[in-house]
Formats: C-alpha cells, sequence, structure tokens
C-alpha cells in the first residue's frame, strides 16, 4: 500500500501558482491549472499529447509540447493521467506525432519486448 493510498486528502496532486510570471503557460486548460507538473515527466517517453519535433543546436531531436494540456487540466485528471502513462513507460524515440496520436501500451505489450 502507498501513503497516498491511505488518505482521503488529494491536495498532492497539484496547485496552482498564480504568482508564476509564466502563469498561465498553456492555452485552452478548462479546469482548475495544475502547476505540478511544470516539466513534464513523459517528455522522454511516448504519450498522447500534441507536440512537434524539433532538432536542437547539438543535432538531438526533442518534443516542444507547447500545445499540451494534459499535464495541467485539472488537479485529479491530470495526476491520472501522468500516473496512468508512468506505470508503462516507452522510451520516445524522436518520431513526429502521430495520428491519431499514440496509444498507451497494454501491460502484455510492454512485457514482451
Amino acid at each position: 500500500m502507498e501513503p497516498k493510498d491511505t488518505t482521503y486528502n488529494e491536495a498532492f496532486k497539484g496547485f496552482t501558482n498564480t504568482a508564476c510570471p509564466f502563469y498561465p503557460c498553456h492555452k485552452g486548460v478548462e479546469r482548475e491549472f495544475n502547476c505540478l507538473f511544470c516539466y513534464c515527466p513523459l517528455i522522454a517517453y511516448e504519450c498522447p499529447g500534441p507536440y512537434k519535433v524539433f532538432t536542437d543546436k547539438h543535432g538531438l531531436k526533442r518534443k516542444d509540447c507547447s500545445d499540451c494540456t494534459l499535464p495541467h487540466n485539472g488537479y485529479r485528471q491530470s495526476w491520472n493521467f501522468i500516473q496512468k502513462w508512468l506505470e508503462r513507460p516507452v522510451v520516445w524515440d524522436g518520431h513526429e506525432q502521430t495520428s491519431p496520436p499514440v496509444q498507451r501500451p497494454r501491460e502484455d505489450e510492454t512485457e514482451r519486448g
């Protein structure tokens, strides 16, 4: 059992920092703005969020997630979204965003390889 499973207080799932000079950093957030994932933990992994790919000055492909609101749209919703994708993370291989976006891998797919 995790400590988060022993409490009804969900304050650990997010906060809003209205004093941040970049707030709000993403347009289109409809629920309470969650700043907990200011730096998204999925940046190096496959995810369904909209992103563009650019090549940095060292020739490395990077994700630009400026248009993504998934980690910011509501405390509970964004917390659950991040937790589900981190259950079985798949390293992002530098490809462009697919249409439709990547689906979260099923448990049996990640065990095979």
